[in-house]
């Protein structure tokens, strides 16, 4: 792949290419018109790609709003105070926000777009691996509240997504290793081939100072198109759409008991372990499926193993307030093998008893 992939989905207008944020002015008008902008970022990503952002939009005085970077922002306390801040400063319905950073800036301006004067524009500009190959696609929005995370939010798709490979060579090991993960389920849902170069591509991926250029660009440009193919069948998670919540179980359950102390793709990176060893204790998945998965994690530096710290009850408890919990019963996306997903026939949603869930916890510590 080489160049500026483009895509299209449910209104939204999707660029991957190096150099897009710097050249993403016209598209931002063309998407939102001549609307008052505001950037929304993080005290981490805003010194380091606001300036360029705004330069870009012909308006060096952009103003930026930044929340704390972290997990622990996405709250509905941030969510009234950028409200706040906005009607403060005057935005009206002929505004629009600029989601600049990782998917806790995209989900958090998404739904303060999403809610601010019943609606406004936003356009998503991800500055993550995990951002640009799946939060800032789908148009899901929200924020995370004690229960769980994004219990609270909404459907609001961007009117355009800039993708730019160039920002991840400011991007911590770990952020990329986070990012990693939702590669490796995107591949494991859809595709033996792309699991296949993932697990050879991992070392050029998984770098300091970011991938190596040809291997993000085509790493990204992959997965948008993966994740826009599954939405574009299933915009509200009504089925298909489901099979994007592999590993997120789990995940999600880990990722709330550790306070967010954990990466979301690290915690993603044990429930899809767990899940697939889950799916093979029940009849349902390949035996070797997990070892597979966990074999390609590992070799990006990712954890395959539930925490000591958390045990069975507590992350079987915590997945009961999930929003894939139906009257109490759990269930879960699982694949019976690379590439297919088990559950067709009842919307990919597949009811795993406790008792094959603690075994596949105990396995995979």
């Amino acid at each position: 792949m080489s160049g500026t992939a483009t895509f299209d989905l449910h209104g939204a207008h999707i660029v991957a290419g190096f150099g897009e944020l710097d050249r993403c002015g016209d598209g931002v008008r063309r998407a939102v018109g001549a609307r008052r902008l505001c950037i929304i970022s993080d005290d981490t990503v805003a010194p380091l790609w606001a300036p360029r952002l705004a330069a870009a939009i012909g308006d060096a005085a952009t103003p930026v709003l930044t929340i704390p970077a972290g997990e622990a922002s996405k709250t509905r306390k941030q969510w009234s105070r950028l409200t706040d801040e906005l009607l403060e400063a005057g935005f009206g319905r002929d505004s629009a926000l600029l989601a600049l950073g990782g998917g806790v800036v995209g989900d958090l301006a998404g739904f303060v777009a999403a809610t601010y004067l019943r609606g406004i524009p936003v356009v998503q500009v991800p500055t993550t691996l995990l951002a640009m190959i799946d939060a800032s696609i789908g148009g899901k929005t929200g924020v995370d509240t004690r229960a769980g995370k994004n219990l609270v939010g909404a459907f609001h798709h961007p009117a355009l997504v800039v993708a730019d490979p160039a920002t991840l060579a400011t991007l911590p090991l770990d952020q990329l290793r986070s990012g990693f993960a939702e590669a490796v389920k995107h591949a494991v849902i859809t595709d033996a081939g792309a699991f296949a170069w993932l697990a050879a591509s991992a070392a050029d991926i998984v770098r300091a100072n970011g991938p190596v250029p040809e291997r993000a660009l085509e790493l990204v440009q992959r997965n948008i198109a993966i994740k826009c193919d599954v939405v574009a069948r299933d915009e509200r998670e009504g089925g298909l759409r489901k099979v994007l919540n592999f590993g997120h179980t789990i995940g999600h359950a880990i990722e709330t008991l550790s306070d967010y102390a954990l990466l979301h793709g690290e915690c993603i990176a044990i429930g899809m372990v767990v899940e697939a060893r889950a799916a093979a204790l029940a009849g349902i998945g390949a035996s070797s499926l997990a070892g597979d998965i966990a074999d390609v994690l590992a070799t990006a530096g990712l954890p395959v193993r539930v925490p000591a710290a958390f045990d069975d009850a507590a992350i079987l408890a915590a997945t009961r307030t999930d929003k894939k919990a139906r009257a109490g019963q759990v269930e879960y996306a699982v694949p019976m093998r690379l590439g297919a997903m088990a559950g067709a026939d009842r919307g990919y949603a597949v009811p795993i008893a406790d008792a094959i869930i603690r075994d596949a916890l105990a396995r995979s510590r």
